[in-house]
C-alpha cells in the first residue's frame, strides 16, 4: 500500500491586539492535528502572531491563545470640565478597521499513482512535474509565502506504526523537493498514517478490489499560506 498525499496547512486565526504584546508558546494536543506544530510540539505562528491551522481543524479543536473572537475596542475620550463651566458631553471615537491583506493561498492533493511507486518513498517524474507547475510555479506569483505544509496519508492496510512511518517519509520527501528547488519559505512535513481516511471500504481481506477501493486515502497534500502581490 502506498500513500500519497500532499497536505497542507490552514491558518488558525489568533490575532494579538498590539505589537507590544509578547507571544507565548502554545502547546498542541497530542491527539489532534488541527494545528501545524514544530519539533517541540509548539503551535507554529507567523510573524504577526497568527496560529496556523491545518485543513483538519474544527471548532472543538480550538486552543486557548489561538482562537476566540476579539471585540473591537471603543475608545471614549471625555474632555475635562473647566472649573467654572459645565462638563462637556463625552466623545466616542470608533477604531479604524484594519485593511485585510489580500491572500494568495492554494493547495493541491497528489494521489499515490501520481507521486510514488508502490511501497516506496521516491518521487516519480510525473509528481515532480506537477509540483513544479502547480506549486513552485504558482509561488512566483505571490508576494510572500508564510508557510507550506506537506501532509502524508495512507490507507488502513498494514499496521498503524508502518503506515505512520511511511506517510511521514513521503511527506518529508515532498518537503525536501520543494526546498531543494528554490522554495525558501518554512516547510513542514507531517505523516498522518491511516488516521484521516477520505473513503471507507468494506472488507478486511487484502485483495485487488480492496486496494483499489482504498486508493483515495493514499495521498499527499501540499497547502500554502501566502500574501498576494
Amino acid at each position: 500500500m502506498f500513500n500519497k498525499v500532499a497536505l497542507g496547512v490552514v491558518l488558525a486565526s489568533c490575532i494579538t491586539t498590539a505589537a507590544a504584546q509578547s507571544l507565548t508558546n502554545i502547546q498542541t494536543r497530542k491527539d489532534s492535528s488541527a494545528y501545524v506544530e514544530d519539533a517541540r510540539g509548539v503551535v507554529v505562528r507567523s510573524g504577526f502572531g497568527l496560529c496556523w491551522r491545518t485543513g483538519y481543524w474544527t471548532p472543538p479543536d480550538s486552543l486557548a491563545g489561538c482562537d476566540g473572537e476579539l471585540a473591537p475596542p471603543v475608545l471614549k475620550v471625555t474632555a475635562p470640565a473647566p472649573a467654572a463651566a459645565p462638563a462637556p458631553a463625552a466623545v466616542s471615537v470608533e477604531p479604524i478597521a484594519p485593511v485585510a491583506t489580500k491572500r494568495c493561498d492554494f493547495n493541491i492533493s497528489l494521489s499515490h499513482e501520481q507521486t510514488f511507486e508502490f511501497d516506496r518513498a521516491i518521487l516519480t517524474s510525473d509528481a515532480k512535474s506537477r509540483i513544479d507547475s502547480e506549486v513552485i510555479g504558482k509561488l512566483t506569483g505571490c508576494a510572500k509565502t508564510d508557510l507550506i505544509a506537506v501532509t502524508g496519508h495512507t490507507d488502513r492496510i498494514g499496521s498503524a506504526q508502518y503506515n505512520k512511518a511511511l506517510s511521514q517519509k513521503r511527506a518529508a520527501v515532498v518537503a525536501s523537493y520543494l526546498t531543494d528547488n528554490g522554495v525558501s519559505a518554512p516547510v513542514t512535513a507531517l505523516g498522518m498514517g491511516m488516521n484521516q481516511p477520505v473513503k471507507n471500504c468494506a472488507g478486511k481481506t487484502v485483495n485487488k478490489e480492496l486496494i483499489r477501493c482504498l486508493a483515495p486515502n493514499r495521498r499527499v497534500v501540499i497547502e500554502t499560506k501566502t500574501d498576494a502581490k
